[in-house]
């Protein structure tokens, strides 16, 4: 194929996508089953009339792990601090001690009860067992739970990714013959949790030097922040891999310090990275369906791939959430909810081209009963997750204010803009009331097609967009100013001052 032309089709398959999105909203299917379809679909023209055919693991497999770290990196960005906080442990429990006691439990399930060699039923268990951080940000996007269960959710799938690619390996090394069940696994159950605290610690410092550097420089053009962001959060996953850490975790620790570091354009960077992680679903999804041949499947594999992903989500699933959340004030609704939300999708596809590359002999049926069991739970958890969270009466936590920042790089000062939204109780707040500190000033209202400059009296209004003009050092105080004001209202910040007043006689 020419240039030209791979560019056409690169473009028709691109809009296809975005087309079968709003009819996945409409019947109630998720996106990223569609772009499956589409790419089963490319797949099957491709293979009768000859024009292309995907068939090489090796690639699909680089190219899927890039995709997948532009999906960490947009999941990190939109991942608030204050969110994820409390979800912490109870995420990294769930992506270390839960993955490996659900291969056990699902590869007891897959010898015993389906008739799989031990060592397929456990390398079929290590590639189905871990969730999938592209179907969960994409889902739970639409779900509007507790940020909490959210965030324990997001944050296992995105650290998941690391112990489940060695364990995927060594489970391949296993099912050829060069790994046997003994002190070789041990020291792999070791170098797994390693190789996941040194990519969480380089994360963490990657995010906390990388804030330090963009908040100090003003670029030439707005444009270049969320490229600045995304640049210094993927380059933690080549230093992961360069000093033997997990990239994956590194990469989206590392978004999530960028992306809670009152960095310039924030809201900019957050939907820059939003684009790019769409684009990296779409082209993942679609490539996968072109490495599938549905010709090969047979009704055993659809047998097998069914029974299990009703094992894996009815009995698996609820059990590591059980062990793993014990004893973080989680009640038994929320236990069901993530039991439920532990959604698979791309990861487990990317994980089964592992053995592809790797020449195991029976690698294609591998990969065929994990094509099959992907579809039957993605159709099943999917599109049921809001019914269930509505079921359970889990109410999510209304969005906060959006504040956007931009330097200003004459004077040491920054301009704040922010948007009222149709709930927000700034509504109805006049100016000379949001009592800002002193030299910052709302000089901008912008309202509809008009825009103006403000006096004291002038009424904020649902929709306005404020341009605020402070001292840097005063920033932070007019962000809480705001959010204060978004929260409680035009008495909210007289209440505040009179807590503190009376916080010393208490």
């Amino acid at each position: 194929m020419n240039l030209e032309l791979i560019f056409l089709v690169g473009a028709v398959v691109l809009l296809a996508a975005v087309t079968v999105t709003k009819l996945g909203d409409r019947i109630g299917l998720p996106a990223l089953l569609l772009f499956l379809g589409l790419g089963v679909a490319l797949q099957v023209i491709g293979a009768q009339t000859g024009a292309f055919n995907l068939t090489d693991a090796q690639l699909a497999h680089d190219l899927g792990f890039a995709a997948l770290v532009m999906i960490l990196v947009d999941g990190g960005l939109s991942t608030r601090w204050e969110d994820v906080r409390p979800a912490i442990v109870p995420a990294v429990l769930l992506a270390s001690g839960g993955v490996l006691l659900g291969i056990v439990v699902q590869a007891l399930f897959g010898h015993l009860v389906l008739g799989l060699p031990i060592a397929v039923a456990v390398l079929v268990a290590a590639i189905m067992t871990p969730t999938d951080s592209a179907a969960v940000f994409s889902v739970l996007r639409h779900v509007p739970v507790p940020v909490k269960l959210r965030s324990i959710l997001e944050g296992e799938s995105g650290l998941n990714d690391a112990p489940a690619v060695l364990l995927t390996i060594a489970a391949t090394h296993l099912a050829m013959g060069t790994e046997t069940i003994g002190p070789g696994l041990l020291l792999t159950g070791l170098e797994i949790l390693a190789e996941l605290a040194g990519g969480i610690v380089l994360g963490i410092a990657a995010g906390f030097l990388g804030v330090l550097v963009l908040r100090r420089i003003a670029l030439p053009n707005s444009g270049l922040y969320p490229l600045a962001a995304i640049g210094w959060a993927v380059m933690s996953y080549g230093l992961g891999g360069l000093l033997h850490v997990s990239g994956f975790a590194a990469v989206y620790v590392s978004a999530v310090v960028l992306g809670n570091g009152k960095l310039p354009h924030r809201h900019a960077t957050r939907s820059f990275a939003e684009g790019i992680g769409w684009v990296a679903q779409i082209a993942l999804f679609v490539m996968l369906g072109l490495l599938s041949d549905v010709t090969r499947i047979t009704w055993s594999d659809v047998i097998i791939g069914v029974s299990g992903g009703l094992f894996l989500t009815l009995v698996v699933r609820p059990l590591t959430v059980w062990v793993c959340t014990t004893g973080f004030g989680l009640g038994q609704r929320e236990k069901i909810f993530l039991s439920w939300g532990g959604l698979r999708g791309a990861v487990p596809i990317i994980l089964a081209t592992i053995p592809v590359a790797l020449g195991l002999s029976n690698a294609n049926s591998v990969f065929d009963l994990t094509f099959v069991t992907v579809i039957v739970l993605t159709v099943l958890n999917g599109p049921t997750l809001p019914w269930v969270a509505r079921r359970l009466g889990l109410v999510g936590d209304p969005d906060e204010l959006d504040i956007e920042i931009a330097p200003l790089e004459q004077i040491e000062a920054v301009m704040v803009q922010t948007q009222v939204s149709a709930d927000s109780r700034l509504h109805g707040v006049a100016v000379r009331e949001l009592r800002l500190p002193p030299n910052s000033t709302v000089s901008l209202i912008i309202r509809g097609e008009n825009m103006f400059a403000p006096h004291g009296r002038d009424l904020i209004k649902a929709g306005d967009q404020l341009l605020i003009v402070t001292p840097t050092a005063q920033r932070a105080q007019v962000e809480r100013r705001l959010k204060l004001l978004d929260r409680g209202g035009r008495l909210a910040a007289w209440t505040e001052a009179a807590r503190q007043r009376l916080a010393p006689v208490r």
